[in-house]
């Protein structure tokens, strides 16, 4: 089983979408029972919330559902369970290398890395701005999400 971990500031934005954009592509390939998918915070500032409306509303209106995806702030086990951590933001990527023990160092990833074009580059933050960055936002990791799962599947020979 590969596991797989998004990782944003509060998780009620960035990673709870591509939680559940790679979910359901990894669901629609037929490898669920292969690849498993979560999302996490820095914070515990939103632990327990949904998703933010707009982020569920924009996944709606694509086909997918957050409904299911509950804040939850990362954990010192989560570097040791995850084999692939991605960081929505060179600040998370960061905070993710200073905490992390030395064995999960490379584990840990910018998420943009998988995008065919945006390598080494965050993932903006839409909390603060209008609909447009969130379909901005929603665009770059539905993009990321397929790039991520072909190299999952030409790594892991799925």
């Amino acid at each position: 089983m590969i596991k797989v971990l998004f990782v944003c500031t509060g998780n009620i934005c960035r990673s709870p979408t591509a939680d559940g954009v790679f979910a359901d592509k990894v669901s629609k390939a037929g490898l669920s029972d292969e690849i498993t998918v979560d999302s996490c915070g820095l914070s515990a500032y939103h632990v327990g919330e949904l998703p933010d409306p707009r982020s569920r509303e924009m996944a709606q209106s694509r086909g997918y559902d957050l409904s299911q995806i509950r804040s939850r702030k990362i954990k010192p086990a989560d570097y040791a369970q995850f084999d692939y951590i991605l960081a929505m933001d060179d600040g998370h990527l960061r905070d993710m290398r200073r905490q992390a023990p030395a064995e999960s160092q490379q584990k840990i990833e910018l998420f943009l890395d998988y995008h065919p074009k945006l390598s080494g580059q965050s993932v903006p933050d839409p909390y603060y701005g209008g609909a447009n960055g969130f379909t901005h936002v929603f665009d770059m990791i539905e993009e990321t999400c397929d790039r991520l799962l072909t190299h999952l599947r030409d790594q892991h020979g799925l």
